[in-house]
């Protein structure tokens, strides 16, 4: 089975679907992650990527160890504007996440939860459901969209659809390799108890799998799945 997985930021790929890309490559899958915004240029007043040169050469180490960590066949880092991806024309956000599609052949995405109060979570959602959209021939057959902690939760409920999961990935035995990638990214993580901390992650890993009678699982919405 092949998978794309399309993160908005270095470091969301593993929030949101680190143990379920785990468990496909253990099972044979192939894996491709990209990663849409460049991430750090968000922190300054204005967009300066030379100003934070050395934070963007951080994530992109980082995000290539978490992908090792997790048996990813090919990583791919894009520099759209962080927490600015509104200012973009969306067809040319479709046009690469097109292009990645007709080049890998999934038949599963993973990407961002349209709710979430992150605008480039936001904008991704929009962006993948247009570029996967059920033509003739489409060979996208599932699409799950996954929760961010510090940015799912964060919505407030009259502000947007909430998170309400259908789709749960046990993880029991990955998620000591998503604490690992996600160890990578340790300039991303914040101590406990906020929500993007190792602590709270893996409480939120163990509760849903609670949820569903499991050690540890991660929770989706299905967009969409095709039964051929």
């Amino acid at each position: 089975m092949k998978v794309l997985v399309v993160a908005a930021h270095p470091d969301d790929e593993v929030l949101g679907c680190g143990g379920a890309i785990a468990k496909h490559t253990q099972q044979g899958d192939t894996v491709h992650v990209l990663i849409m915004a460049e991430g750090a240029t968000s922190r300054t007043l204005q967009r300066d990527r030379e100003k934070v040169k050395n934070e963007l050469s951080a994530l992109a180490v980082a995000a290539q160890q978490a992908s090792e960590i997790l048996g990813v066949q090919s990583l791919k880092l894009h520099d759209f504007p962080d927490n600015r991806m509104d200012s973009c024309d969306l067809l040319d956000v479709i046009k690469v996440i097109e292009n990645k599609i007709s080049q890998y052949q999934p038949e599963i995405i993973y990407t961002h939860h349209g709710g979430d109060v992150n605008i480039d979570h936001c904008f991704i959602h929009k962006a993948v459901v247009t570029a996967a959209r059920p033509i003739p021939g489409q060979v996208v057959k599932t699409l799950l969209f996954f929760e961010i902690a510090s940015s799912t939760e964060w919505q407030t409920p009259a502000s947007a659809l909430p998170f309400t999961p259908n789709w749960f990935v046990d993880i029991s035995e990955t998620l000591s390799l998503k604490m690992k990638a996600l160890i990578a990214y340790d300039s991303e993580m914040r101590l406990f108890p906020h929500a993007r901390s190792l602590t709270a992650l893996e409480h939120l890993a163990r509760w849903r799998g609670a949820s569903v009678g499991v050690e540890a699982a991660e929770a989706f919405i299905l967009g969409r799945n095709l039964i051929s």
